[in-house]
């Protein structure tokens, strides 16, 4: 079993962790929508939304049809994880912040910021491109999900977030800037990604905000 996961992996990165990722995203999405007692339809609607915006958004950038519009599989992938997320509710109170459900954020944070990541390095743009495309992709679902929820994106608020995305680009970028193969370049990515994600999230971190900053140094 573990041999077919790694040759899966190593074979195609971008199927292994686009799969990761569509269900992950789609079960935190939907999780945040049985919190604010959404019907089905709201709850299909807000995890189908935090699943694919990010991924869209990065397909367009690269000036490509969105994956979404060109595989049922995704559509799929994604409705794996609403059921998912209808299915823990009916027996924990708080679906979108039992463990279960913060580790999937952080898998589907990883596995977006990998796959955008590869797409962008594919479509031949600078470090720059790679990054913010990774970054993007990781984090465009989450945002559109908490507009959806008629509250400010999660990702704008001090909790270290999106900077996971960006390191784990960056290590995306550096890996395939020495010389490493792309299913190295991808493993990595993902691993300092979730890392970095669960790490934040055992202690704490946070960013800190422009006032704080603000008055630090402003006496």
């Amino acid at each position: 079993m573990t041999g077919g996961i790694l040759s899966l992996l190593f074979g195609d990165p971008f199927a292994a962790m686009n799969t990761v990722g569509l269900v992950a995203f789609a079960l935190v999405g939907a999780s945040k929508a049985v919190r604010e007692e959404f019907d089905l339809f709201g709850v299909a609607v807000v995890g189908l939304a935090m699943a694919f915006a990010g991924g869209v958004t990065r397909d367009l950038l690269v000036a490509r049809v969105p994956l979404a519009l060109r595989s049922p599989v995704e559509i799929l992938l994604g409705l794996v994880g609403v059921a998912l997320a209808v299915g823990l509710s009916g027996w924990l109170a708080s679906p979108d912040e039992h463990p279960v459900t913060l580790v999937a954020d952080a898998v589907g944070l990883a596995a977006f910021a990998t796959t955008g990541a590869i797409v962008a390095t594919d479509a031949g743009v600078s470090v720059f491109g790679v990054v913010a495309v990774a970054t993007i992709n990781a984090v465009g679902g989450g945002a559109l999900a908490d507009i959806l929820l008629d509250r400010a994106p999660f990702i704008l608020f001090e909790d270290f977030y999106a900077s996971c995305a960006v390191l784990g680009g960056v290590t995306y970028w550096l890996v395939g800037a020495l010389g490493g193969p792309s299913g190295v370049a991808a493993a990595t990515c993902a691993a300092v990604t979730v890392g970095l994600r669960l790490v934040a999230v055992a202690r704490g971190w946070r960013l800190p905000t422009a006032k704080r900053f603000g008055d630090r140094f402003g006496g």
